[in-house]
């Protein structure tokens, strides 16, 4: 597993995804970068072969989340690995 985790920046270069996990990459890359060409064609099509509707929906809005918070955080400066969680939440 944590194998996989390391390898997601060169995912088209490894073995460890499957089908489905590469469209959803592929997928996830074109949305993040919407700006410079769109989600192009062949993308769209490959990962609505693999998605479902509803999955396809909840994928894009996990990535739109992730980007946001992405862009949020590039804004404000926030250093990774900066975020500590309340007394609170810890327990």
């Amino acid at each position: 597993m944590e194998q996989r985790i390391y390898a997601v920046p060169v995912w088209r270069e490894t073995p460890f995804f499957t089908a489905r996990e590469r469209a959803a990459l592929a997928f996830t890359e074109a949305v993040t970068a919407i700006g410079v060409a769109g989600v192009p064609d062949d993308v769209y099509e490959e990962t609505r072969r693999r998605f479902s509707e509803t999955e396809l929906v909840n994928l894009t809005m996990a990535v739109i989340v992730i980007n946001g918070w992405n862009r949020l955080a590039v804004t404000f400066r926030t250093p990774p690995g900066s975020y500590e969680p309340s007394a609170a939440k810890r327990g």
